[in-house]
C-alpha cells in the first residue's frame, strides 16, 4: 500500500519509484488525497533527482489515465501538435486545418499564454464569439463532422496534470524536462493520438534556450511517446526571432489568415514553411503520406487550394464564431487605438533579436498575463517586425506598435529597441529548422 510520506522519502533518496506508486500518486493528484505541499516536494525532487526514462514514461502513463480518455471510430487517422511556446508561433491554427484537409482528425487540446510566450486559445479568442470550453462528448462531434477543433482541456482530462502544473509554477519547478514531458503528453495521449509531431522551440524567445537543453528535450519527449505507444518525431525550431512577424493575439490571426488565404507572399513566410514541415512528418507518422517530402506537398496543396481555409471557418462557425469569418476577417477582428512606428536610430542590418524581450513587450502592452487573471487586451501587440538579415532605417521601422493609448506605446518603446541587435554588414538568417528526432 503506498503512501505520499514514503513515496516522497524514496524520490528524495534517489531511488527509483514504482509504476504502483507512480499511479497512486498521479491518482491522488486528481483526487485531492495528495495534499498541495506534497505536490510541491514532489515536483522538487523530481526536479533534483529525475525519474528515469522508464519512470517518466510511468508517470506520463499515470496522469493520463487519472482522467477521461477518448476513443474514436473514424475513417482517418487521430493526428496533433504541440509546441514548446514561443513569440508569433501560430503554426497550430494553420496546420490544424490543413491536416484536417488531408483526411486526418485533429482533436488539438491547447493552452493559454505562459511568461513572454503566447497563447493558442488566447489567439483564438479575439474571434468574436468563439469559446474554448467544450466537453470531451462535444470535441469528439465537432472532430467527426468538420475534422479539426482547438479547444481547452477539460477538467476530466488529465486531472493530475492540471493539479500538478499548477503547482510547478509557485514551486519554481516548471523548467524540470521529466515534468514537462509528463505534463505535454498526459493531455496529448489522454485524447486518443495514433501520431503526433512536436516542435520544440530554441533561442532566445524559447523556453530552452540552449540547444543541448532543448535536443535533450525533444529526445525524451519522442522517446516517452513512444513509449507510450504513440507514433511520434520532433523538429527543433528556431525561436532566435518571431516566428510570424506579428505578436499579440489578434495579429497573430491575421497572419494566420493571410496563409489560409493564399494573401501575396505568404506562401514565403516562416510560417507556412514551418506549417509545411510539420505537417508533412506527421501526416507521414498517421500514414496519409508515403514520407515527409509526400506529407509537405499534400499540406502545401491544402493551404494553396483553400481547403484549410474552409475548414478553419467551420470550425469557428461552430465554436460561435462568425458564419462568415474566412470571408470578412479583417472586419471581424479587434484593432487597436493606436498604432506607432519604432525606428532604429542610425539604421543597420538586423543581426540579432531577444526575442524573449519581445514577448515581455506585448504582455507589458496587455496582451497576456502578468498574474492568473488579468484580462487581455486582444488587439494590442507588434506587428512589422524587422527579421534577421533586413535593413532597416529611418523608412523602416523595427517593428509596428499596436497599443491602447500614446503613454502605452512610449512605456514600451526603449525595450523594443533595445530587443534588436543590428550590423553594419549582411546577416545570415538562423535555419529555421535545427534538428529531426525521430
Amino acid at each position: 500500500m503506498s503512501d505520499a510520506r514514503s513515496i516522497l522519502l524514496k524520490l528524495r533518496g534517489g531511488e527509483a519509484l514504482t509504476e504502483a506508486e507512480l499511479t497512486w500518486f498521479a491518482e491522488g493528484l486528481a483526487t485531492g488525497d495528495v495534499s498541495d505541499a506534497q505536490a510541491g516536494a514532489f515536483a522538487m525532487a523530481v526536479c533534483q533527482n529525475g525519474l528515469g526514462d522508464e519512470g517518466r514514461v510511468q508517470l506520463t502513463n499515470a496522469m493520463r489515465d487519472s482522467g477521461r480518455k477518448l476513443k474514436w471510430r473514424l475513417d482517418g487517422p487521430v493526428l496533433d501538435k504541440h509546441s514548446t511556446g514561443g513569440v508569433g508561433d501560430c503554426v497550430s491554427l494553420v496546420l490544424a486545418p490543413a491536416l484536417a484537409a488531408c483526411g486526418a482528425y485533429v482533436p488539438m487540446i491547447s493552452g493559454r499564454g505562459l511568461g513572454h510566450t503566447g497563447g493558442t486559445l488566447d489567439k483564438l479568442e479575439s474571434i468574436p464569439g468563439y469559446t474554448v470550453d467544450v466537453s470531451p462528448d462535444d470535441l469528439q462531434e465537432i472532430v467527426t463532422d468538420i475534422g479539426c477543433a482547438i479547444v481547452s482541456a477539460s477538467a476530466d482530462i488529465a486531472p493530475a496534470d492540471k493539479r500538478l502544473y499548477a503547482v510547478r509554477d509557485v514551486t519554481g519547478t516548471v523548467a524540470s524536462i521529466d515534468l514537462i514531458t509528463a505534463s505535454i503528453l498526459s493531455k496529448k495521449l489522454a485524447a486518443g493520438l495514433e501520431a503526433l509531431i512536436l516542435d520544440v522551440k530554441v533561442g532566445t524567445g524559447a523556453f530552452m534556450g540552449d540547444e543541448r537543453q532543448a535536443l535533450a528535450l525533444a529526445q525524451a519527449l519522442v522517446g516517452t511517446a513512444q513509449g507510450a505507444g504513440c507514433m511520434t518525431s520532433a523538429l527543433v525550431t528556431d525561436m532566435n526571432q518571431p516566428l510570424a512577424n506579428a505578436a499579440g493575439n489578434a495579429l497573430e490571426i491575421i497572419k494566420v489568415m493571410e496563409v489560409l488565404t493564399g494573401a501575396s507572399g505568404a506562401a514565403e513566410t516562416a510560417l507556412h514553411r514551418l506549417t509545411v514541415a510539420l505537417g508533412g512528418e506527421v501526416l507521414a507518422l498517421g500514414g496519409l503520406a508515403q514520407d515527409a517530402e509526400d506529407g509537405e506537398e499534400r499540406i502545401a496543396r491544402a493551404l494553396a487550394g483553400g481547403e484549410a481555409a474552409t475548414i478553419f471557418g467551420e470550425m469557428v462557425a461552430e465554436l460561435g464564431g462568425p458564419a462568415d469569418f474566412v470571408e470578412r476577417w479583417p472586419d471581424r477582428l479587434p484593432a487597436a487605438r493606436v498604432m506607432i512606428d519604432i525606428h532604429a536610430g542610425d539604421g543597420g542590418v538586423v543581426s540579432g533579436v531577444d526575442t524573449r524581450a519581445l514577448g515581455e513587450v506585448v504582455v507589458a502592452l496587455g496582451g497576456g498575463r502578468q498574474r492568473e487573471g488579468d484580462r487581455i487586451d486582444p488587439a494590442v501587440g507588434l506587428s512589422d517586425i524587422a527579421r534577421i538579415g533586413t535593413a532597416v532605417d529611418d523608412t523602416v521601422p523595427l517593428a509596428r506598435i499596436h497599443c491602447a493609448s500614446e503613454e502605452d506605446g512610449r512605456g514600451v518603446a526603449a525595450k523594443l529597441r533595445q530587443a534588436f541587435q543590428l550590423s553594419d554588414r549582411a546577416v545570415s538568417p538562423p535555419p529555421l529548422i535545427h534538428e529531426r528526432i525521430a
